[in-house]
Formats: C-alpha cells, structure tokens, sequence
C-alpha cells in the first residue's frame, strides 16, 4: 500500500469510519509519532526552533492540503505545531486521513 502514490478522494459521508482494525493496519504505513485519539482522529505534533519555521512548515501542509482536497485542523503555539486529521464527514478515520499524514511526513 503506497500512500505516496494515491490521492485523497472527495468523501461526502457515504463510506463507513475505520475501525480499530483498519487503522492498525494503516499506522505502520506512517511515522510512528501519530498517535490514534478515541478510533476517530490521528494527531502528531511538530517541534520547530521557532515561529518562522512552524509558520513556513503550516503554509507547505496547508499548499499540501490543497492539492489533495482533505484539510487538517493545525493548531500553532509559536515553535510547535499540533496537526490532527480526521474525515470530518464520517465523523472518524478515512484513507485519506493516512494518506495526508504520510505526505505530511515528507515535507
């Protein structure tokens, strides 16, 4: 399963959440630093040395997020940045939820 290649594909509710065992098989696929919330989001936070650099990393996840058509919640506190994905539609944890994290994890 190469993350890397697939895009993010428009999800309007139809599909059904991951389920523990889904998601088990999709976080190997990933840096080992997302951490699963409650089977419904994966979160990660970025430590940077300061505000310009977590700002310059916001702006290439949010190009990223753009080009892929699946938009994290980010959160700034000036040198760190706390990224969480989920599909907002299901209300849980889709594919494209692990495909963002791993272009995420190329940037």
């Amino acid at each position: 399963m190469d993350l890397g290649k697939k895009k993010c594909k428009p999800c309007e509710g139809e599909e059904t959440p991951m389920d523990k065992k889904d998601i088990e098989k999709y976080l190997p696929e990933i840096n080992k630093e997302w951490r699963v919330v409650d089977n419904k989001k994966i979160t990660r936070e970025f430590k940077f040395v300061n505000f310009r650099h977590a700002m310059d990393f916001v702006k290439n996840v949010a190009d990223l997020a753009e080009d892929e058509g699946h938009h994290p919640d980010m959160h700034i506190f000036y040198s760190r940045v706390v990224i969480e994905l989920s599909t907002h539609a299901i209300n849980g944890l889709s594919e494209n939820d692990f495909i963002l994290a791993y272009k995420i994890d190329q940037l």
